[in-house]
């Protein structure tokens, strides 16, 4: 009897204590949690409700302007970029300022008359340049996202869900410049003339209480209370967290990224080389040729999981004449009956086509 109680005794420890994402409790109205390669949802709490996003919008602005214009072009501060109403770095009209400097005021000072002066600079407007932000929005398949502007101040058709925040902010951070610039934590930059300079310094404190953290962007308005978009980085694991109208987004965030941590692990797929196989040429001087994968694969999977299945595909033969490096197959690998990954396969070496040998004939 005491080594039954003992035994469930010890079951219902590993259960308490065993991580579980529907166990998490938030205060936000709306939040999401990805792995950010797939984008696949890790935990969610109302996660597909349109709200208002606040400073967060400064993610789409910084990346769309990224895109569309050179970090050392030298812009002049236009008279509608100065007094912004909020967050500023107070710029002057004329001065002469990069997008670079203009881009980290953006992201570390949240400075709405930067996102001013980045709009008109990029988009011709504020108009103009919402415009572009709401294009990038349908080429990545934002659908219930929309801006007004590019600072995020309160607007009625100014709004996100949790979810596709958190898939913009995983796109935005695959750019090298957008990494580095969101995971500075404070930055100096020189005016033009070189009479001053500015200090910033990143709002998003967890930048400077986890070594893990790589950004991104906090925000607050009265009407949108405080937004929070947080990524992570650990052991080749990368989450994206979004919350929405949380009085308690610090604390949320850090829950989690932790049990983020907690379910998943990069895991080591396949190595260059390790699917190799011989296939029959038709024609040619050797009568196989090697083919295999010359890339590995790692992937970013939950820890518990069934055994991953692989499926070869490989072509039946293959005609003389082609050089190595050709696709000669993949490989495919599922997970609970979804394919997770691809390999293609490449021959080794060229496949030189058989000589035929011609007799000579006198008189």
């Amino acid at each position: 009897m005491k080594k039954t109680v003992a035994f469930l005794l010890l079951i219902f420890m590993l259960c308490a204590f065993a991580p579980n994402a529907s166990a998490l409790e938030v205060s936000a109205y709306s939040a999401v949690l990805i792995e950010a390669e797939s984008g696949k949802i890790i935990f969610a709490k109302d996660e597909n409700t349109r709200r208002g996003m606040a400073s967060t919008t400064k993610i789409m602005t910084a990346i769309v302007a990224i895109e569309n214009m050179p970090l050392d072009t030298i812009i002049t501060v236009p008279r509608e970029a100065v007094g912004v109403e909020g967050s500023s770095i107070y710029l002057t009209e004329g001065e002469k300022i990069t997008l670079e400097d203009l881009i980290y005021a953006l992201m570390l000072q949240s400075a709405n008359d930067a996102a001013a002066a980045i709009a008109i600079a990029v988009g011709g407007s504020i108009e103009g340049f919402a415009d572009m932000m709401n294009a990038k929005c349908d080429s990545l398949g934002l659908s219930d996202t929309h801006f007004e502007n590019p600072h995020g101040l309160d607007g009625q058709t100014h709004y996100t869900t949790a979810y596709e925040l958190a898939l913009l902010s995983a796109y935005a951070l695959k750019n090298e410049d957008f990494a580095r610039i969101v995971s500075t934590k404070a930055k100096t930059i020189e005016t033009q003339d070189g009479t001053g300079a500015r200090v910033l310094v990143n709002h998003n404190r967890l930048l400077r209480t986890n070594d893990d953290v790589i950004g991104v962007k906090t925000g607050f308005t009265k009407r949108c209370g405080r937004t929070l978009v947080s990524a992570a980085e650990r052991g080749g694991v990368r989450l994206v967290a979004v919350t929405l109208n949380d009085g308690n987004d610090w604390q949320d965030h850090r829950a989690m990224l932790d049990l983020g941590f907690e379910l998943y692990e990069n895991v080591s797929i396949a190595k260059k080389g390790e699917f190799s196989f011989d296939i029959h040429v038709v024609g040619g001087e050797s009568e196989t040729v090697s083919v295999a994968n010359k890339e590995s694969l790692c992937l970013v999977l939950p820890k518990e999981r069934t055994d991953i299945t692989v499926k070869t595909e490989l072509e039946r033969f293959i005609y003389a004449g082609l050089p190595a490096g050709s696709r000669a197959g993949r490989v495919r690998f599922f997970l609970d009956g979804k394919e997770i990954g691809a390999l293609t396969l490449y021959t080794a070496e060229d496949i030189p086509k058989k000589t035929v040998k011609r007799g000579f004939f006198g008189k």
